[in-house]
C-alpha cells in the first residue's frame, strides 16, 4: 500500500516538473530569481526529448509500483501518460523532438514576454 501511494506520488512530483519547465518561466514575473531554477529544469527537461533519455523519476515510479505488487511498464513517462492522451501511440523520434521544440519554442515566448515586461 505504501509503495504503491509513493508511486502515485511520483506520478505527480513528474507531472508537476513537466508543468514547470513548460511554464516555469511564468513565475519569474513574480520571483525573479526563479529563472536559474526553472532554466535548469528547463534544459533538463528539454535535453530528455532531445536525445531520448529516461527521467530518473520513471525507473523510480516503475520500481515502487514493483514493490507494491503491481505491474511495472516500459519507456518514460511521457510515452506512458501523456502521449496517449494527446497523440497516438507510438513515441517516435520524430514526436520527441517536436516535444522538445514545443518546449523551447513556448519558453521561448514566455521569456520575450518576461523580458519585455522588465524593461518596460
Amino acid at each position: 500500500m505504501l509503495y504503491a501511494l509513493l508511486a502515485d506520488l511520483v506520478v505527480v512530483l513528474h507531472l508537476g516538473f513537466i508543468l514547470f519547465a513548460l511554464l516555469g518561466g511564468l513565475l519569474a514575473l513574480r520571483w525573479p530569481r526563479l529563472i536559474w531554477v526553472h532554466g535548469t529544469a528547463f534544459v533538463w527537461a528539454a535535453s530528455v526529448e532531445i536525445f531520448g533519455l529516461i527521467c530518473p523519476l520513471t525507473p523510480l515510479e516503475v520500481d515502487l509500483r514493483l514493490e507494491a505488487g503491481l505491474e511495472g511498464y516500459s519507456g518514460g513517462f511521457v510515452e506512458r501518460y501523456l502521449l496517449p492522451v494527446v497523440y497516438p501511440p507510438g513515441l517516435s523520434r520524430f514526436l520527441q523532438w517536436m516535444l522538445a521544440g514545443g518546449l523551447i519554442l513556448v519558453n521561448a515566448v514566455i521569456y520575450g514576454w518576461v523580458w519585455r515586461r522588465w524593461r518596460g
